[in-house]
């Protein structure tokens, strides 16, 4: 698939590594343009004369002037990232002197790079689908090894595959159906109506697992923001400290320490757990500052996907527990009840503890019990394997577009049930080709594209 939009003729110049000092620093220029412009900047030899996919040492220069010694690695089009000409040029890290090499090669008639347009012309030459290209940025920004395995599972066309037999079923028997319109006057029938409801049956399924699949990629691609709530002196901060094994958070045995929210992020088995520590939760309180902190902790509580409550296993009764389980349940919230303090607290305290609600009893003070704690984090928020080699759906566009896709064959399904005649079943199918396409590009415009690229970094 290969499209082309207004524009796209022109030659492109970006930083392609992260701005700043370092050792190295890539340019990256793509288009018609590149081996000419070029080759005017590297006068050792004739750039256009070299094979595809060869690198090249020696010095840049504007002039006289020498800019950097460089290296230059070549490719041709098509056989590029983007599917143009592409030369990348490895120079030295200097801010100004990737600079000056940008100033010199736009001088030359080629402009700066929009966010995400070398890869955005890989999808218009046909190089990668639209899925395929947004798992690039997911690859970018993947900050676990399962983010990385789902965005590359994507990137190397795992989900565009799944897609494609979805798409080569539906067509098959739109076809059919399709012929069958041109010789409606014979009343021939081509397609089989009860194989068409196995096939969208089967396709319902694996439709509906796609979706379910976004859950976990949600949890993978973004983390779950947990808050550590309980009463004063509980032994959150030492809890939030004991998970992260530093002192992040201030120790006392004075009630009500933290007076603010204090938010750190902890990898658990792949999956990013955005740890907010709250002020301690108490009715009454004189002290202003401690009221707001508090009324903060209300509100990131309510935000929160979910929520440790911790409390002091030696001196909350039963009651007490009791009555703030149903404050959480009045919350509506999804919640671990976890009991600190179990290296002072008895045999038959715990008993009575977890007559009311299951309890996790830990030491955050000793370190026991927070492997447990962990394992259950996990529990409460991952169902299925982070690691699995299906595809799962990380992307919210997607998501959205299997929604109505699934919606689309519910439509046929019931045009079926209700034997509907070949051109009204005809056009549920092509509604769910539609949505099928916007997943992959096969169905876009010039301005989604736009929207979807500009939250690439520059030079991507």
């Amino acid at each position: 698939m290969s499209m082309q939009f207004m524009g796209w003729d022109d030659t492109i110049v970006a930083l392609a590594t992260a701005p700043g000092i370092g050792a190295i620093g890539v340019i990256r220029v793509s288009g018609t343009k590149t081996f000419e412009v070029i080759n005017q900047l590297f006068p050792s030899k004739n750039l256009q004369d070299q094979k595809s996919h060869t690198i090249h040492v020696g010095l840049l220069k504007q002039g006289e002037q020498v800019l950097d010694e460089v290296v230059l690695s070549l490719y041709k089009s098509p056989k590029s990232y983007t599917g143009e000409d592409v030369i990348e040029i490895s120079c030295h890290g200097s801010p100004f002197i990737q600079q000056q090499i940008i100033e010199a090669i736009t001088e030359r008639g080629v402009r700066l790079a929009k966010p995400g347009e070398f890869t955005q012309r890989a999808f218009l030459k046909g190089k990668l689908d639209l899925a395929q290209a947004e798992a690039v940025a997911d690859l970018i920004a993947s900050n676990t090894e399962a983010s990385k395995r789902a965005a590359l599972h994507t990137m190397k066309g795992g989900f565009s595959s799944d897609l494609a037999m979805l798409r080569e079923s539906l067509i098959k028997f739109s076809a059919l159906i399709e012929l069958e319109l041109d010789f409606s006057q014979e009343d021939v029938a081509f397609a089989d109506r009860s194989a068409f409801r196995k096939l969208i049956d089967e396709l319902q399924q694996a439709v509906q697992q796609l979706i379910d699949s976004f859950k976990l990629g949600n949890v993978i691609k973004e983390g779950v923001q947990v808050a550590i709530i309980g009463k004063p002196n509980a032994g959150k901060s030492t809890l939030l400290n004991t998970l992260l094994n530093e002192n992040r958070a201030i120790v006392s045995d004075i009630a009500g320490t933290t007076r603010d929210t204090i938010e750190e992020v902890l990898n658990i088995g792949g999956v990013l757990f955005r740890l907010i520590d709250t002020a301690g939760i108490r009715e009454h309180t004189a002290d202003i500052i401690e009221e707001i902190g508090v009324s903060k902790s209300l509100e990131k509580m309510r935000s929160a996907q979910l929520a440790i409550y911790l409390f002091d296993a030696v001196t909350t009764t039963p009651d007490v527990l009791q009555a703030d389980i149903a404050q959480l349940q009045k919350e509506n919230m999804s919640y671990i009840v976890v009991g600190n303090k179990a290296d002072s607290c008895t045999a038959d305290q715990r008993t009575a503890l977890n007559v009311i609600v299951e309890c996790l009893f830990i030491s955050a003070r000793d370190k026991t019990g927070i492997e447990s704690l962990k394992e259950a984090l996990l529990q409460h928020t991952v169902s299925g394997d982070i690691y699995a080699e299906s595809t799962i759906v990380t992307n919210a566009r997607h998501h959205a577009a299997l929604q109505q896709l699934q919606q689309s064959l519910t439509d046929i399904h019931t045009g079926l049930d209700n034997e509907l005649p070949g051109d009204l079943l005809a056009l549920d199918i092509r509604q769910a080709l539609h949505y099928l396409g916007t997943i992959t590009g096969t169905i876009t415009h010039e301005d989604q594209l736009d929207f979807i690229f500009s939250k690439f970094c520059i030079g991507k």
